[in-house]
């Protein structure tokens, strides 16, 4: 099983962080997000939580969390930089998670909403297996799936909304495909704005 597992997370790609240097350099000693490795952890880590809206108490807690090359689902305060929660490391998946913070616990909501790493939609099929392992229910896929592109004109990081491939810094045109370079693979290159 171990094995399968190490040969599934070698399958998908691996993002690198393309987000601001100053994030990156801010959130160097910050610590990494708490590691899932069961429900129990899951459990721990919102007990712990300060009541508020969106924390423990309320109805659904949203955070931060990546998937490191490792397999293993990590997940920090919302608020948290997902470069932090990764630990400035490449990760499998990164977004934001929905979880139903009462009895049963689920995960209700999932994007891939993270615009330090922007994932692919695809990595979904890096986070499933992380949440299976934990044997917390959810949707099966992002309900909310993001698409990113990188502005190859000023080399700004775009969220695509409606399908709109339009640089929302520079005006200029954004490719149909995402173009933001694998960690396994070489950077893109870009020009200077």
């Amino acid at each position: 099983m171990a094995e399968q597992h190490q040969q599934r997370t070698r399958e998908h790609p691996r993002y690198r962080y393309v987000g601001p240097a100053e994030i990156r350099a801010r959130e160097r000693d910050a610590p990494p997000g708490v590691a899932l490795r069961q429900l129990s952890d899951l459990q721990r880590w919102l007990a712990a939580r300060a009541p508020g809206p969106g924390r423990a108490g309320s109805a659904v807690v949203t955070v931060t969390f990546v998937v490191t090359p490792d397999g293993v689902l990590r997940i920090a305060d919302r608020r948290s930089e997902h470069v932090a929660c990764a630990g400035g490391g490449e990760v499998l998946a990164a977004g934001e998670l929905e979880i139903s913070a009462r009895a049963p616990l689920e995960i209700t909501g999932a994007s891939n909403q993270s615009t330090g790493y922007c994932p692919e939609p695809r990595c979904w099929h890096a986070l499933a297996p992380a949440l299976d392992r934990l044997g917390i229910p959810h949707p099966g896929g992002f309900t909310f799936a993001c698409e990113f592109r990188r502005c190859p004109a000023c080399g700004e990081r775009n969220l695509v909304k409606d399908g709109w491939l339009e640089c929302a810094l520079c005006g200029a045109d954004l490719p149909k495909r995402w173009n933001f370079a694998s960690a396994t693979s070489p950077p893109a290159p870009t020009s200077a704005p």
